[in-house]
């Protein structure tokens, strides 16, 4: 992974629906962790809502992470790909693989994944940012990820691999938020 040719989507981590995820304090938790690191490496970030007039706005904790230094993108369909601004901003990026995160594992981020990796891009699952209603579907839609050539990796390994090297001017930052 190259922090150079690597973008990050959020996929829906939005109001009530966000609060019911299986683990949702950790899952909330470590997606903050992975956002706020892919900032200091000063990387790009598609946020995506899902329907937030019916579905509400992003919760708060992630909303004030990501609103300095990106903004929403409204989409209907479940997979991101769906959306025409996504399509948009992810092809002007020029970025080659596409890590995720959000919910739910099993729906909106998997039909993500699968839409992506259908087109010749690269997928990592932050597995430990994702999550579903159920750890069993949580579970599955990892699997269904992997099955279809996506690498499955956790917060922590994607950071690290993306710096290469303690000598990466962002080491110490990402070392902070990690612990």
């Amino acid at each position: 992974m190259n922090e150079k040719k690597t973008i990050l989507a959020v996929i829906d981590i939005q109001g009530k629906l966000a609060q019911v995820m299986y683990n949702t304090s950790e899952f909330i938790d470590k997606t903050s962790r992975l956002i706020r690191g892919i900032q200091a490496l000063e990387m790009p970030v598609l946020w995506m809502e899902q329907l937030p007039g019916k579905l509400g706005p992003t919760v708060p904790e992630l909303q004030e992470i990501l609103g300095k230094t990106t903004r929403p993108l409204e989409k209907t369909p479940f997979s991101a790909w769906g959306c025409s601004d996504f399509r948009r901003d992810l092809t002007e990026s020029r970025r080659e693989r596409v890590i995720l995160c959000g919910i739910e594992t099993h729906i909106c981020v998997y039909q993500t994944a699968r839409d992506l990796l259908s087109r010749g891009y690269q997928v990592t699952l932050a597995a430990d940012a994702v999550s579903s209603r159920t750890e069993e579907n949580k579970r599955i839609g990892i699997e269904a990820v992997r099955d279809l050539g996506g690498h499955i990796s956790s917060v922590e390994s994607v950071l690290f691999e993306l710096m290469a090297t303690p000598e990466h001017p962002a080491f110490r930052t990402i070392s902070q938020i990690i612990k």
